[in-house]
């Protein structure tokens, strides 16, 4: 193989066949710059009072934002009949990992470089062993997404390990609860986001079509749950009767709580997807029989 088309066979910009790909080259683009802005933000000081641990948070939000972003791939193809979509999930995982990798390398760093301090950490501390359990999780599916890798395991084997990626991402989901301490609206809306996937992962498996009416559905239900898991958490721990916490968890004032986000951006990317399927891929395979995908 001469050395470009090895170059081109390597890079994610390039298709198979190693043409080069303006949506892969867009989707790269904006895979790498949340790192970019966070490196800008650090280089002038912009990071508050604890650089450290900003980034730290940053680089973790990231890593599980790509990680559900990678399982957004095949429903949101299965919505709009956009083949191309399957394409992007390995690199989007890849991204999932390098945050991930990232989030790491900077509480290393955190710890002064004091590896025995780092290892201490995470066998003491429930939170970090979880986090832990993920990213060995995530480091396995990055390895084994090559092409070779696929070819070395066969298809079966390679599919039961990469859907590993459904637990993986319900221990860094873990994680991210108990790290976020007080605050937990973040971690709700990912939370409400993922089950969402998984809701339209099983609708898909049963050949229900993801229509609009179908997605609307499972907007509002997974920002009903997100509600009540919201109450039920604010009642453990103030006490408080969540019969008089849920009504606050849906309000917009003071701020849009994470039962609307949730709703709303399950909505909005449905009525997106189901336009595109009506206006450009009319003519793509219908969503009733989604080709076999781990994720």
């Amino acid at each position: 193989m001469a050395l470009a088309d090895r170059i081109r066979s390597l890079s994610p910009l390039h298709e198979r066949n190693g043409r080069l790909s303006v949506l892969r080259a867009l989707t790269f683009a904006g895979l790498v710059v949340p790192a970019l802005w966070l490196a800008w933000r650090a280089g002038i000081g912009d990071l508050g009072a604890r650089p450290w641990t900003e980034a730290i948070h940053r680089s973790g939000d990231w890593a599980i934002r790509f990680l559900a972003l990678s399982l957004l791939v095949t429903p949101l193809r299965n919505a709009s009949g956009w083949s191309k979509l399957v394409g992007l999930r390995r690199m989007v995982g890849v991204a999932a990992l390098f945050y991930a990798l990232l989030h790491v390398a900077l509480y290393i760093g955190d710890q002064s470089l004091d590896l025995a301090k780092v290892v201490s950490e995470i066998a003491l501390r429930i939170y970090l062993t979880i986090g832990f359990i993920a990213l060995v999780g995530l480091i396995a599916l990055g390895v084994t997404s090559t092409d070779g890798m696929i070819k070395r395991l066969g298809a079966e084997r390679w599919h039961r390990l990469h859907a590993l990626v459904h637990p993986i991402a319900i221990l860094a989901l873990i994680h991210f609860y108990m790290q976020s301490k007080l605050d937990i609206s973040d971690a709700l809306i990912m939370s409400g986001l993922m089950l969402a996937l998984w809701i339209c992962r099983g609708v898909s498996r049963h050949r229900i079509a993801l229509s609009l009416p179908v997605l609307i559905a499972i907007a509002a239900g997974c920002g009903i749950v997100t509600a009540l898991a919201e109450a039920v958490y604010f009642s453990i721990k103030t006490g408080v009767d969540p019969r008089l916490v849920l009504p606050a968890n849906l309000m917009f004032e003071p701020v849009i709580r994470p039962a609307w986000w949730v709703a709303g951006i399950v909505a909005a990317v449905s009525v997106v997807a189901v336009a595109a399927k009506a206006i450009w891929f009319t003519k793509a395979a219908p969503a009733l029989r989604p080709a076999r995908s781990a994720r």
